[in-house]
């Protein structure tokens, strides 16, 4: 996938463009992203995408934006695993925001995209203000030569899929229902860093990720697949959270306990799927009573595995 920051720099030639937030890439985004590529092929463009960092909402209400579901990197990579081929992504800030809905057509679209098709979700709205619509799309289609359709939403069991329902999943505990919107498990990637080694010495070494997601759209211990260190994923148990019984940390920590395994993985990039959530995160009165429970999560994420 070829990135580009910001709409000041033309891409190369005209493109298909779909545009979203695409917080977690859920299925309602893949469907998006399922006709973007399909028209993308019928009319012999390059399918991409345009969307925002950070999230609008945490520009203009960043005390009660909402937990980000992916990092701008696991979106684009869900994103290119896709189809999509290039990705504009745009600062969102004071002077991107104050962009009148021409500007942003006329600047973002047709200068910087260089727009054959646009796809749209059937509530967007853009703009300073949110003052454009699907109407003003299609207008300046028909001015400045590009067609716009608008995508309905996708329902799973009746229910309409988006990333606030994921969010709401996720903080239940409920992993298969948030799986059953996303057409996937829920993953978080990160780079494994030294940590204090305080598993080891409660018998349980453990891979140290620092989470970007903060806050968090959920917590506690889970039984995990951790991807990226061989052909298959490895199974395993993991605590996501700010490790309260031993001090507590200021950025939200994922420490991941692979079972059977015993390989130096410092700086790998690795993904991992949370899979079941075994408990909510906790603090414990001694080491002991901490390290009794997490052989107890172990075990409970060994019979979820059948292993």
């Amino acid at each position: 996938m070829r990135i580009f920051r910001g709409h000041t720099r033309p891409v190369p030639a005209h493109v298909v463009v779909a545009i979203g937030n695409f917080d977690g890439v859920h299925l309602g985004h893949a469907a998006l992203i399922a006709r973007l590529t399909d028209a993308a092929a019928r009319l012999g463009c390059s399918p991409a995408v345009l969307t925002f960092e950070p999230h609008p909402r945490e520009f203009f209400a960043p005390d009660s934006a909402p937990a980000r579901l992916s990092t701008l990197r696991e979106k684009l990579e869900l994103l290119a695993d896709f189809g999509v081929e290039q990705a504009m992504v745009c600062p969102f800030n004071a002077r991107f925001a104050g962009l009148t809905a021409d500007a942003f057509i006329e600047q973002v679209l047709v200068r910087g995209l260089q727009v054959r098709h646009l796809i749209v979700g059937d509530d967007f709205r853009f703009g300073k203000g949110r003052a454009g619509d699907f109407a003003q799309l299609e207008a300046a289609g028909r001015r400045f030569g590009f067609t716009v359709e608008a995508m309905g939403s996708v329902t799973v069991d009746g229910e309409r899929v988006s990333s606030s329902g994921v969010r709401r999943a996720l903080a239940a505990g409920d992993m298969a229902h948030a799986a059953r919107l996303l057409g996937r498990p829920y993953i978080m990637d990160g780079q494994v860093l030294h940590g204090q080694k305080l598993g080891r010495q409660l018998g349980f070494a453990t891979a140290n990720l620092r989470i970007k997601h903060n806050p968090l759209p959920m917590s506690g211990v889970f039984a995990v697949e951790v991807s990226g260190l061989g052909e298959q994923p490895l199974p395993g148990v993991a605590n996501l959270g700010v490790r309260p019984t031993v001090g507590g940390t200021t950025r939200p920590l994922l420490e991941v306990h692979l079972f059977d395994f015993d390989r130096d993985i410092y700086g790998a990039h690795i993904s991992v799927r949370f899979e079941h959530k075994l408990r909510d995160e906790q603090r414990f009165p001694n080491f002991d009573a901490l390290k009794a429970q997490i052989a107890a999560d172990a075990a409970a994420a060994r019979a979820f595995f059948e292993l």
